[in-house]
């Protein structure tokens, strides 16, 4: 029997940060997820960094304020793996994710 479960995970103290998880389960087995950070800005939920497997591969999407995103394949051994790595790259860089973001916000501005 194949479970979804969804939830959110805050980053940073001031509730404008989170970590948007998804996670499809088959007989106590991974086999999909979403990983995604989103920050709150000027009011709106904004997605930044998304990890999945869309596209039948593992892969980073960095979204641009105007809507594109930047695709990164990654190669894992494994599923498991793969959704370590998304996890805990998003915990551990989501400043720097966020900073790269507002910096082409502004570009999209000029």
């Amino acid at each position: 029997m194949i479970k979804r479960k969804e939830f959110i995970k805050a980053l940073g103290r001031t509730g404008q940060e989170r970590l948007r998880v998804k996670l499809t389960i088959d007989k106590d087995r991974l086999i999909d997820f979403v990983f995604q950070y989103e920050s709150l800005i000027d009011e709106n939920w904004c997605e930044i960094v998304r990890y999945d497997l869309a596209h039948g591969f593992f892969h980073r999407d960095f979204i641009l304020p105007k809507g594109d995103n930047e695709k990164t394949k990654l190669e894992m051994p494994d599923i498991k793996t793969a959704a370590t790595y998304a996890e805990q790259d998003i915990v551990d860089k989501w400043e720097f994710y966020k900073t790269k973001y507002l910096k082409n916000l502004k570009k999209k501005i000029k």
